[in-house]
């Protein structure tokens, strides 16, 4: 297939490029400076250049490509109605990136939450998540397309791609790096489900592949608490215990967002219909045990 990719140049669009392009497609990636676009050309991956805004390129891209795959932001309301008008009416699959933060709660790191989710559950939705909420539900709703919705939990592994980092764990690890003590919001009771990236990417193929209109699948395959993985962090890089901070406090460092949702939140789901529907097998159990044993420390 000719295939059309925004975030070819990020952690999860550059992965899904490498990964699908192994496989024998065709990929164009969206690109916005001519560096990357280099670097894109020399893997084999032709570039477009544009950014999220330049919707009357994704729309062209989206027309002339044999499926879509928006793995750039998840809250980009023009670019992916661009996406959709450009797909609308012609069977073609469109998968869209989400992310579980959307059914994550206000936890602050101080609670573990009950509430586990699937795709048969009813979702309880927080009000800053209710834009991308609606968004996932507009891609599901593409007229005469294959909409898809891929909702990634937190995803560790190196990438494949340009972008090595993921957005959760790095910035620990940075944190951790700068101030020489790790820290984690609250006590880090809260738990995230989790998955790899290389389960991730094969995951997107399937879907690519098989999945049906309207199909939204969680990304997961185990999960952990952040005081688990401040641990795990901690004895990567030969560190003393972990310490705690507030969500102010840790704003100062990530931002509100991140510090409330990427590090506060319980976000806990099973991926169940990927398994039944798809035959999705992940390999990868332990986001703990990759940061321990393998998470790149140089």
């Amino acid at each position: 297939m000719n295939l059309f990719i925004t975030g070819a140049t990020g952690f999860i669009g550059g992965s899904l490029a490498e990964y699908l392009k192994s496989r024998g497609h065709a990929i164009r990636g969206l690109v916005r400076d001519d560096a990357k676009a280099q670097r894109l050309k020399a893997r084999g991956i032709e570039p477009v250049r544009g950014d999220l805004d330049s919707t009357d390129a994704l729309l062209a891209e989206a027309r002339r490509a044999d499926g879509v795959i928006n793995a750039a932001s998840s809250d980009h309301e023009k670019a992916l109605q661009a996406l959709i008008d450009g797909v609308r009416g012609s069977g073609k699959p469109l998968l869209h990136t989400s992310g579980s933060s959307v059914i994550g709660d206000d936890a602050r790191g101080d609670s573990l939450s009950p509430n586990i989710f699937d795709e048969d559950t009813p979702f309880i939705v927080e009000p800053d998540k209710q834009a991308r909420h609606a968004l996932d539900d507009r891609v599901l709703a593409t007229p005469g397309a294959r909409g898809i919705v891929l909702c990634n939990t937190m995803i560790y592994g190196t990438g494949r791609g340009l972008g090595r980092d993921s957005v959760q764990i790095p910035p620990l690890v940075a944190q951790a790096r700068k101030s020489g003590v790790v820290r984690v919001v609250g006590q880090g009771l809260n738990r995230w489900s989790n998955v790899h990236i290389d389960d991730v990417v094969t995951l997107y193929a399937l879907a690519l592949e098989k999945a049906p209109a309207g199909a939204f699948y969680f990304v997961e395959n185990g999960e952990a608490s952040y005081a688990e993985i401040g641990e795990a962090i901690a004895r990567r890089l030969k560190l003393g215990p972990v310490r705690h901070w507030s969500v102010e406090e840790a704003t100062r460092e990530w931002g509100e967002g991140h510090a409330r949702y990427s590090f506060g939140s319980n976000s806990r789901v099973r991926a169940k219909r990927a398994r039944r529907e798809l035959g999705w097998a992940p390999r990868h159990a332990s986001v703990t045990d990759w940061i321990r044993d393998e998470m790149p420390v140089d």
